[in-house]
Order: structure tokens, then sequence, then C-alpha cells
């Protein structure tokens, strides 16, 4: 079953932001494999980069960058008095030179390219533009300010289109010499199989909810002990995701969602028609986005859960007993199809613009059509 594609976190606090973040954890595995293809004096051209949203994946070429940018033009020869020490870590220190300016954006030899916020609509666009795409080939094979590396990272190479993939396949077909390309996806498996091809694969998994609540410790001090937990939970490995959700009070929605399917198989339509109104206010239009990504979310948890035939750890109270209601009314393949028709229905909503809280109630008539 193929999951539909969640909103990108947009994390606010400064020191999670890729560029300037100094820390990695959860991904020591995939490190260790970054420093010894360096040590080897054989470094792969180009990286693909891939896993969910939110788990670090920007945070590790951004470091593997500084680190390539700061060793110069490679590892040192063999001379006189035998090799030197390898190094064993990607991180440098937060007021070293080169993460200074890797932070500012202000390194002669690093180019990012990322989608670029729509200021009207104020979010980020759908895809990368080509033209930021088509400056990389011509960057790579500029010659070195710092007589050392050329690096390029594609901060969500699967939102590139065509036109883009294709100018990034130019320069994959011949790469150019001192040159790095670090290609960060969600998506890798949706990409070009010729891209895929031509790039060294580095696939993250998403990190331990222990792991999550940890990092909701240190950024998000103000959260209570059982926030924290729920929102560790609900965003599953990912905490770009959890704090994303804190931000957005997508806790209160959750909880406000799973009180309305509670009501199930006969919903609460005053309670439904007041939940729509809510969504649909002007002042708070990020709701809505909010909202429908975690009913689509929790449908799938939903499905998947049902087709192992376990209940999954409840974010909130009473989750597992509206599961196992809603098992007992209709099985698998009948949810499934609920699922499906709710994320196509959210889909359309956007691409029409249909009024979106005539939307947001005829996806909960279908929960309860199925429940009946």
């Amino acid at each position: 079953m193929s999951r539909a594609r969640a909103p990108e976190p947009v994390v606010e606090d400064d020191a999670l932001v890729p560029r300037r973040n100094p820390d990695l954890t959860g991904h020591e595995d995939a490190e260790r494999l970054l420093l010894d293809a360096w040590n080897s004096g054989r470094l792969p051209h180009a990286w693909l980069i891939g896993g969910p949203p939110g788990i670090g994946k920007a945070t590790l070429a951004f470091r593997f960058a500084r680190f390539v940018l700061a060793q110069g033009q490679g590892a040192a020869e063999v001379g006189l008095f035998g090799a030197p020490e390898a190094p064993i870590s990607l991180a440098l220190a937060p007021d070293h030179p080169v993460a200074r300016r890797v932070a500012s954006g202000g390194h002669a030899d690093l180019l990012t390219v990322e989608r670029q916020r729509d200021e009207k609509r104020d979010r980020l666009k759908r895809d990368i533009a080509v033209d930021d795409v088509r400056k990389i080939g011509p960057f790579l094979r500029k010659t070195s300010a710092e007589g050392g590396w050329r690096v390029a990272v594609i901060d969500g190479a699967d939102r590139m289109n065509l036109s883009g993939l294709n100018a990034i396949l130019k320069i994959l077909e011949e790469p150019p010499p001192g040159a790095l390309l670090l290609l960060v996806s969600d998506n890798p498996g949706g990409m070009l199989p010729t891209i895929r091809s031509r790039c060294r694969k580095l696939n993250l998994h998403p990190l331990p909810e222990e792991t999550v609540l940890n990092l909701l410790r240190q950024h998000r001090p103000d959260l209570i002990d059982e926030d924290r937990a729920a929102l560790a939970r609900l965003a599953e490995g990912s905490v770009g995701r959890a704090i994303d959700l804190a931000d957005a009070g997508g806790l209160d929605l959750y909880r406000e969602l799973m009180g309305l399917l509670g009501t199930l198989p006969r919903l609460d339509i005053a309670a439904a028609h007041a939940f729509g109104d809510k969504l649909t206010r002007k002042q708070d239009e990020g709701l809505y986005e909010t909202a429908t990504e975690l009913l689509v979310w929790w449908l799938a948890r939903f499905a998947r859960s049902l087709a192992r035939g376990a209940w999954p750890a409840e974010v909130v109270a009473g989750e597992a007993a509206l599961m196992t209601r809603l098992a007992n009314a209709r099985g698998l393949e009948r949810w499934v199809e609920v699922w499906e028709k709710v994320q196509r229905l959210f889909a359309r909503a956007e691409s029409a613009n249909l009024d979106r809280k005539q939307v947001v109630l005829n996806a909960l008539a279908t929960l309860e059509a199925a429940a009946t």
C-alpha cells in the first residue's frame, strides 16, 4: 500500500536548520559509511540520501559538505613520517570558519538548491525551479575558490521536474573532477532510474521513538511530558514532523479528530460541522492542511495495523477501541478503499479549489458509511 506524501516538516528552531545544525543524532552508521568512502580516497562524486521527511537527511548532507570543504583537496598523501591519521568524525566545531560560512550561506564552494517560498501563499513552492537546477553544472565546473572541492546540495531532489532531472543527469554522465553532488530525497525510488544508477545510495531510517522524545526535550522544553510523548509517537521517527505538529497545534487537532471519530458509527453531525468550521477559518488557514494530513495518516496506520493483526501503541487513549470497532464493521479491503477515497478527495480539493468545509464533511461521511 503506497502512502500519500506528507507535508514537509517546517522546523522553526534555528538550531535544527540543516545548514546550521552541528549535531547529528541516530545516524551513526550512515556517517561511518561516508567517512569510510572519504578515507578510501575513492569518494563517489554523487550521493542520493533518502528516507522519510524530518529525520536528518539534509542535516547529514550539510554535515558531510562542511567536512569535505574543510579537508581541502582531500586526504594527504603518505610522506616521510607515514600517512596522517584518518578522520574519525564528520563533525566540525560550530565556530570553525567553514562551519560559520556554510551556516550563513556564504561559502564560495557550496551551492544549495531547494524549493523557494511562495510569498503569496506563505509556503514552499511545489517544485524546485528548473533555472536553479541548471546553475549546478556551471558551478561544479568552475575552479574551486579555495583550492579544494566544489559541493552542491539539492535538498528535496524528488521535487525537481523532468527538465531539472535531465539537467542533473547530464552532470552525472560527465561529472567534473573535484565536484561532489549530494541529492537529498524523501522518495528516491520515484526519481529517474538513470539518476539512481549513477549515484551512491544512502538510505536513512526513521529515528527511534526515544530519540525523537529526547530531541523534543532539548528543542521544545516548553511542552509537558504527556504532549512530548504523544508527539514522538505521532511523528513516527521524524523529529521535524514532531516539531512541525507542535508548532501547528497538530496534537490538539489530532485529539479533537479522534474524539470525533470516536462517535462512529453514528457521526456527531454537529461536532463535525464545528470541526469543519474551525479548519476553514481564514486566520487559521494552516489547520486544514494539518488536520487532513493527520486523517489520511491515521487511516493508513489503521489499515496497516489491521493487515498485521495488531493495533499500534496509542497516541491518545481510546484509539485501540476505535480501531477494534471499525474493524468489526468492515474488513481490510473496505478500509483500504476508504483510505484511497479520502486521499483522492483531499488531493482533488486542492487542485480544483473546492469548498474545504464540504470536503472535510464528505471525508467524514465516507468513514461513517463504512462504519455503519
